[in-house]
């Protein structure tokens, strides 16, 4: 089976993405790899894929023992067949699982440094055993202590990569700078290793920093209209991890907390309610999110400034893995800087103190950018954008210039008035006359007293942040900030210039491409039924289809099972589990909004290629002209029998091979006239009404058979 043959069938998908076929070329010719790619960019494919094109076992290193089991779970819901061994199994679950690999049932095995290179376990020799053909170091920044998530026990993968000389090993990361990409290499002993460096740019999320003056009440609404979304919400402490959680959940909104110092069962259960959508909001510490692969997290909001560029580019990186519009929203304020400083000062290493506060001050710079957010990060990063990306605070703004001259100077001179000795609330009061008890006696009788009553209070509260993320404002101390003028202040009331300020945007979905394109009514039935068929297989919603396979359903409609296995992300697998229910509900949708037919998806990749065999096909043919029954071939070119099966269909269908040489006439004529009284384009039914009578590769040869026969007029 080939690379496109296996994305095809398994994944549901027509083309590789990105550097994805270049890397697994690499790979399969035995080359030592490293893929830098962004979170979401489709890093595992790169390893699941020659899983199931090599004989032999994949081993996958990752840290994130919480990931493990939905990984596995996901591949073998595609009938991929994967497991992993972790502390979380039992000694008799482990036995088992090491008696499959060694049977040759398990294709791809994930394994957590920790165990692997634990005590004198004989790995080495189980891996012999095991036909190791593969080794995927996931998260590989880990090996370097110039990373943000540094891990010793990755330090050992070295001793593994000289045990096996012969093995192709292949590291992924997201997220590495020129120093830990250095370290990545040197530190794993990979050999004359193959770069592939992906773009940093995430284009569907949105990137917004705000002050975070108010940062609660500017969350509330951020999140209004927004509680059908999931979301993760980031603090920098335990306490404000709970009191954040507690307040949203009063408020009426979905949300838990997430932190280490609660109890391993509770932490367990929050996480499994967020993943499976039972729970919108997840409020966490940075512990939270590496364990997390679910796909359809369409906001992170960080309420403290994190301590560097890398650490920020992937926690954001968890939003939007499906390819959706997402967003990032950052509350940013001088003290956290200060605080993380602190922090950072308390390290052992001299050397890490210096490197970690350059890193800080990026942060910072970052932050306070009136540039365009997105080449700030991609710059980081190495790359070198021409352009502003459009899709940022910064992008939206520009360009949309008020002259703000006359309220600026009332808010400026309220500032100077006050002696440049108060916070932003108490100017807004003076501004707008307020009686608050707060009022000092002697400010009722400044000239600014109340002169500008006539807006309202987030006017002006929207009119001091644009004045302070201008420059023309400085806030300083925490947690009672004092706002005093800059030197552009001072020059712009001097020479009475116009004070030109940009607008907040406060539509922050900024109509990426597609989001206005689908169905909306159709897309939330979708996800009910998702939702309800998730609940009965106790899996998450995301691996029965992604939300962006569900947007695809509800742009093209599919009426049919050809249609529905063209949908992106619908593999055969799935569509055999889940297409009369998706189905069904589609066609009564059509049918109660009186909607007309859409125009058939164009067809794909896989289906234009077939009417010449080719390679792997072309070899199975060769050996069934040479008189070689299934097992036989199978056993000749050492593959699977399904692998054969699924050649041979093909071959059917393509005419190259009589269905005579499996079926009689009047079998075939049984098959189909079953299949056309069903009208569900489904195997599994058709399966159900005629039993044992005959296999599924039997009435998969009937029908492409029929689609041979149709097309040829045959």
């Amino acid at each position: 089976m080939n690379p496109l043959q296996v994305l095809t069938d398994f994944f549901g998908y027509n083309k590789f993405r990105g550097s994805q076929e270049a890397v697994i070329t690499a790979v399969l010719q035995g080359h030592d790899s490293i893929a830098l790619m962004p979170t979401g960019a489709g890093k595992s494919v790169c390893y699941q894929v020659p899983a199931m094109v090599v004989s032999g076992l994949t081993l996958v290193i990752s840290p994130l023992i919480a990931l493990m089991k939905d990984q596995v779970d996901a591949l073998n819901g595609l009938g991929i067949p994967a497991a992993f061994i972790n502390s979380t199994q039992s000694v008799s679950e482990q036995r088992f699982i090491s008696e499959q690999v060694l049977q040759g049932k398990v294709k791809l095995l994930c394994v957590a440094p920790e165990r692997l290179f634990s005590g004198s376990n004989g790995w080495n020799g189980f891996l012999q055993k095991a036909n190791l053909s593969l080794v995927a170091v996931d998260e590989a920044h880990c090996v370097s202590q110039w990373g943000h998530d540094f891990r010793p026990e990755y330090l050992k993968i070295g001793m593994l990569r000289e045990a096996f000389p012969d093995i192709p090993f292949l590291a992924l990361t997201a997220t590495a700078d020129p120093q830990t990409r250095k370290d990545i290499a040197e530190k794993l002993l990979l050999k004359d290793p193959l770069w592939f460096i992906s773009s940093f740019d995430r284009p569907n999320i949105s990137y917004q920093v705000a002050l975070r003056s108010d940062s609660f009440q500017k969350l509330m609404g951020f999140l209004s209209g927004r509680s059908e979304d999931s979301g993760i919400i980031y603090c920098l402490s335990r306490k404000s991890v709970e009191d954040t959680a507690e307040k949203l959940a009063g408020l009426g909104f979905s949300a838990l907390p997430y932190h280490a110092g609660l109890e391993k069962e509770v932490r367990d259960r929050h996480q499994d309610l967020f993943i499976k959508d039972e729970v919108k909001i997840m409020v966490a510490t940075i512990a939270f999110g590496m364990g997390i692969d679910k796909s359809n997290v369409r906001f992170v909001v960080h309420m403290n400034m994190p301590q560097s560029i890398e650490s920020y580019y992937q926690e954001t990186g968890r939003a939007g893995r499906d390819g959706l519009p997402s967003e990032a929203l950052l509350f940013y304020s001088y003290g956290d800087s200060v605080t993380l400083t602190r922090m950072l000062e308390n390290a052992d290493s001299p050397e890490y103190v210096e490197v970690a506060k350059a890193k800080l001050a990026k942060m910072v710079q970052f932050c306070q950018l009136n540039s365009c957010r997105r080449r700030y990060l991609l710059t980081y990063f190495g790359e070198k954008p021409s352009e502003d990306c459009g899709n940022c605070d910064v992008c939206f703004r520009a360009g949309k210039q008020l002259d703000a001259t006359v309220p600026a100077q009332m808010f400026l001179s309220a500032v100077v008035r006050l002696g440049e000795s108060f916070g932003m609330g108490y100017v807004i009061l003076v501004l707008r006359g307020s009686a608050s008890a707060k009022i000092q006696g002697a400010h009722k009788s400044l000239s600014v007293f109340g002169i500008g009553k006539s807006q309202s209070e987030d006017y002006w509260k929207k009119l001091g942040n644009a004045l302070i993320r201008e420059g023309y404002l400085v806030s300083v101390g925490d947690p009672y900030p004092v706002l005093s003028l800059s030197p552009l202040a001072w020059d712009k009331l001097k020479s009475k210039e116009k004070i030109q300020l940009a607008l907040e945007s406060d539509e922050f979905r900024q109509g990426l491409v597609g989001e206005d394109s689908y169905d909306k009514g159709l897309f939330e039935k979708l996800k009910n039924l998702r939702f309800s068929l998730a609940r009965k297989l106790g899996v998450p919603p995301y691996l029965v289809f992604s939300d962006a396979t569900l947007v695809e359903m509800a742009v093209h409609y599919p009426e049919d099972a050809m249609a529905f296995r063209r949908i992106h992300g619908v593999g055969q697998l799935k569509a055999e589990r889940f297409g009369d229910d998706f189905l069904r509900l589609i066609r009564n949708y059509i049918i109660e909004n009186q909607l007309k037919p859409k125009k058939p998806m164009p067809q794909p990749i896989k289906k234009a290629a077939k009417s010449a065999p080719a390679g792997t096909v072309s070899e199975t043919l060769r050996f069934f002209e040479r008189g070689l029954d299934l097992e036989g071939i199978a056993q000749e070119r050492a593959l699977s029998p399904k692998t054969v099966e699924g050649h041979l269909v093909d071959l059917i269908e393509q005419g190259k091979i009589p269905v005579g040489s499996f079926l009689t006439v009047d079998e075939v004529d049984e098959i189909l006239g079953e299949y056309r009284k069903q009208d569900t384009g489904f195997l599994k039914p058709l399966k159900e009404f005629f039993g044992e009578k005959y296999s599924y590769f039997e009435l998969k040869v009937a029908l492409a058979h029929h689609a041979y026969s149709k097309r040829t007029g045959q």
